[in-house]
């Protein structure tokens, strides 16, 4: 279980640094664009540890393994980051960030059905807590935030959550690294498919006149620059490459809602950077807002905690 937590926090950090990195080179790439280059240059970077983990577990991936992870990269990579830098590119990123954390409602729902995780009664009440904090951040009778947004980043975390929640299926075999590698280089292919059709005169046109034009024609290395790059690498490497993987690797140790801890803790520290970095204000609502999650937080993992410190004191 501490391998479990070590694994959360790491994520933690690499999560609640991505708004903050994003926001540097908003406009200079493509959604689409910038997805590819993040999942393509994290799974080649994962690759070596991937198949090194796969020869020390002796397993091998058949058919019904990579059609499996094929799909988990559609939903978790082609899908649900460029609807994520979408949101960021719409709201605050200290708001998309907060707004992100209620990850762990949707997959505490999406466990109990899907891997038959037990829903118990500190969890319900942490995620009333954190439910509670959201809509204080949120404050639905005087909303600043842009609706488009708030629709995006809704979609992006029930895709995220649904991600994690079908990952967590193969991780047992698997390992972590092996399921985000994997999915990673699924999903680039997929976003390369549809830049490439994106560039074919007649879908171009046709995108444009709906009022697409901005996934018109979308480029694969236009706009990359030595500026923009050290941020670009960042997400990649750092936040796609590292971040995932530990999250994935969490799950090794621990539930999936209990992996999605990063979410809890995530809120404190991603507005606290954007302030430091960007500037960005944090209002009282939000204030507010992070206190009840963050005590949603210790609801969720104190009692586990202490049960597993009295079950190694009995032993």
């Amino acid at each position: 279980m501490k391998k479990g937590f070590i694994c959360v926090a790491v994520a933690t950090l690499m999560f609640s640094s991505m708004e903050v990195m994003l926001k540097f080179i908003v406009g200079e790439l493509n959604v689409i664009q910038l997805s590819l280059i993040r999942f393509t240059l994290g799974g080649i970077f994962l690759l070596p540890m991937a198949l090194n983990t796969l020869k020390k577990r002796g397993e091998h991936l058949e058919r019904k393994d990579l059609a499996y992870l094929a799909l988990l990269g559609f939903v978790g990579v082609t899908v649900s980051m460029p609807v994520y830098q979408l949101a960021v590119f719409y709201a605050g990123a200290s708001t998309v960030s907060v707004l992100y954390s209620c990850n762990p409602i949707f997959t505490a729902v999406l466990a109990v059905f899907m891997l038959g995780e037990p829903m118990r009664k500190n969890h319900v009440g942490a995620l009333v807590l954190q439910l509670l904090g959201s809509l204080i951040i949120i404050n639905p009778f005087h909303t600043k935030i842009d609706s488009t947004g708030l629709a995006l980043i809704l979609a992006a975390t029930f895709l995220f959550s649904l991600y994690g929640v079908m990952g967590k299926r193969k991780c047992a075999r698997f390992g972590g690294v092996v399921v985000t590698c994997v999915g990673f280089l699924f999903g680039s292919v997929f976003l390369l498919l549809i830049i490439l059709l994106t560039r074919i005169p007649a879908a171009a046109a046709l995108l444009t006149r709906v009022g697409l034009g901005s996934f018109a024609n979308i480029p694969m290395f236009a706009g990359l620059t030595l500026s923009n790059l050290p941020c670009v690498l960042y997400v990649s490497l750092g936040v796609a490459g590292v971040g995932f993987c530990a999250y994935f690797l969490a799950m090794e140790y621990l539930s999936a809602s209990e992996a999605s801890l990063v979410y809890f803790f995530k809120p404190a520290l991603a507005p606290f950077l954007a302030w430091l970095v960007h500037g960005e204000l944090i209002p009282v609502n939000m204030v507010v807002g992070i206190v009840c999650i963050l005590i949603g937080a210790l609801v969720s993992t104190l009692p586990g905690i202490l049960e597993t410190r009295k079950q190694q004191k009995e032993s």
